[in-house]
């Protein structure tokens, strides 16, 4: 740990530039975090006083590939992003303090760390949570302070909440075990306190991509030991961008439409006796097909057939990565994006036909880019947010067809990180 002072001295006079451009991608970016920094060192030292302390930064995700087969034991392709939540840590006595840029102190006394029934859905769970289960597998753990602030942008699909998550899982493994916590791990406690203690059901996904950086395939078939390869692709050296543009939807009455998407496809499970549809083949729905129809639904045919060419191109999109194939690469995104929309059927909920804030981004961007990248929807879908490769030579017109749209700043434009939670200096 170093002194405030010090990580100031060292970000104004440029010793840190070739660390920071490393993380963010540009000498463009190098001013920006540089500010960003200080302005964190500062309000620590105005919040918790003049102590020691290391810097860690975790960002947000993407989803690229596999959209809806986590939770049937699939296989995923996701990224870690530009955007991050970086965090001002130092040790304290006896419990865990931290001041989110925005919103109020939460302290969570280690003395107690058991689930709080009273506490789901808030902050505090989340630490409570990764406090416990580092604990139970063995770590050290210990208390200290933070000051955090994240551009990952809440409610956008790039979750924001896997970046908290893998941030105090991060500070916890440099404070009190030297860095040495796998990322993998990392990941895994922060689902456990987001499904446990947060009490939401989510995948593991988001937290995997957060942890691990860069480009992350991820195969779900046992879900407690999941397979995890990391890619590096470098979209920059390919002349492309990620741009990620908020459709400004509503996600208010859609829990019954994301819902739904798992249930149907356990409808077709539960017609061969089976839990998830990993364990079936895409064979088997075409062969029985007449029969799931009358049994089950046709929109559940189509959702479990869209399971099965969606693992299938996920392996494809990898092997592209690996060839350093970017036309490959967005043949295959294309295709999921259309998959999504046709047979997944998550771009606009049916019992709301007036508001299709994502089919019109989608549209948009089909005429925007013509030969010049593709689109999808992205995450979970109904509203929020979609994902476009744009050649960087069309990203202007790109994000200003998108902002006319949906208003100024929308449009976001991204870059894959190569790091997951990381101590910065």
């Amino acid at each position: 740990m170093r002194k405030i002072d010090e990580y100031k001295n060292d970000i104004s006079a440029g010793t840190l530039d070739e660390r920071l451009a490393d993380i963010y991608f540009s000498d463009d970016e190098v001013s920006y975090e540089k500010d960003r920094y200080i302005k964190a060192l500062d309000s620590f030292r105005e919040i918790f006083g003049d102590n020691p302390v290391e810097l860690y930064s975790a960002p947000g995700r993407s989803e690229i590939c596999g959209n809806h087969t986590d939770h049937q034991h699939g296989e995923v392709l996701a990224a870690s992003i530009s955007d991050d939540a970086i965090a001002v840590a130092g040790k304290a006595e006896g419990s865990v303090r931290v001041l989110s840029e925005g919103y109020d102190m939460i302290e969570v006394s280690l003395s107690d760390l058991s689930k709080k029934d009273d506490e789901e859905g808030t902050t505090a769970a989340l630490i409570r949570g990764v406090l416990y289960s580092m604990s139970e597998r063995g770590h050290k753990i210990g208390g200290f302070d933070a000051f955090i602030t994240s551009n990952v942008l809440g409610g956008s699909g790039l979750s924001s909440s896997a970046a908290f998550e893998t941030i105090i899982g991060s500070i916890i493994s440099g404070l009190y075990n030297d860095m040495t916590i796998d990322p993998i791990e990392i990941a895994i406690i922060g689902q456990y306190a987001e499904n446990v203690y947060f009490g939401k059901p989510c995948g593991l996904m988001d937290q995997m991509a957060c942890s691990v950086g860069s480009l992350c395939h991820i195969d779900f078939a046992d879900p407690e030991n999941p397979v995890v390869e990391r890619l590096l692709f470098d979209l920059a050296s390919h002349g492309y961008s990620l741009c990620i543009t908020d459709t400004k939807g509503s996600h208010a009455d859609l829990t019954p439409d994301y819902a739904a998407i798992p249930l149907e496809m356990k409808d077709i499970c539960s017609y061969f006796g089976k839990e998830y549809l990993n364990e079936l083949t895409l064979q088997d729905i075409l062969s029985n097909i007449k029969e799931l129809r009358s049994a089950t639904s046709d929109r559940s045919v189509l959702r479990a057939i869209h399971f099965f060419e969606e693992c299938s191109r996920v392996r494809e999109i990898c092997e592209a990565i690996k060839q350093n194939d970017m036309a490959g690469f967005l043949d295959v995104i294309k295709a999921s994006g259309d998959s999504s929309f046709k047979y997944l059927q998550n771009v606009y909920p049916n019992h709301d036909i007036r508001n299709q804030n994502v089919s019109v981004a989608l549209c948009v961007s089909d005429v925007a880019l013509s030969e010049n990248g593709v689109a999808r929807v992205h995450g979970g879908g109904f509203a929020g947010t979609i994902q476009a490769f744009v050649r960087n030579s069309a990203v202007a017109d790109y994000k200003a067809a998108m902002d006319n749209v949906f208003g100024e700043g929308s449009c976001k434009v991204l870059n894959i990180r190569k790091y997951g939670g990381i101590r910065v200096f």
